[in-house]
């Protein structure tokens, strides 16, 4: 994977600067999101980039390789926000 592929946005802006301590860790202070996970990738230079990942259940990740499904999916959600919705009839209680 390239770089160009990795980075959806170049709008970086300095946040913080940090020093590492005795282990070589350094804090991530300032951030806008908070993830948990993060993809490390470091060039020739020795900079650092951080990509933020997250992870799904291995039960649902099915249905990111299936495409019709998550196509479906997608639909779906955007017909929900377009308004496109069916009320479905309520089943009369009993008495």
């Amino acid at each position: 994977m390239t770089i160009a592929q990795i980075v959806r946005a170049k709008d970086f802006s300095q946040v913080a600067e940090v020093r590492s301590d005795n282990k070589r860790r350094v804090m991530l202070k300032r951030v806008k999101k908070s993830f948990s996970m993060y993809r490390i990738y470091e060039n020739s230079m020795g900079q650092i980039f951080l990509d933020p990942i997250v992870t799904i259940p291995a039960s649902e990740a099915w249905l990111f390789s299936d495409k019709a499904a998550l196509a479906s999916v997608r639909k779906g959600i955007q017909e929900s926000i377009e308004g496109k919705v069916v009320k479905k009839a309520r089943k009369a209680r009993p008495a």
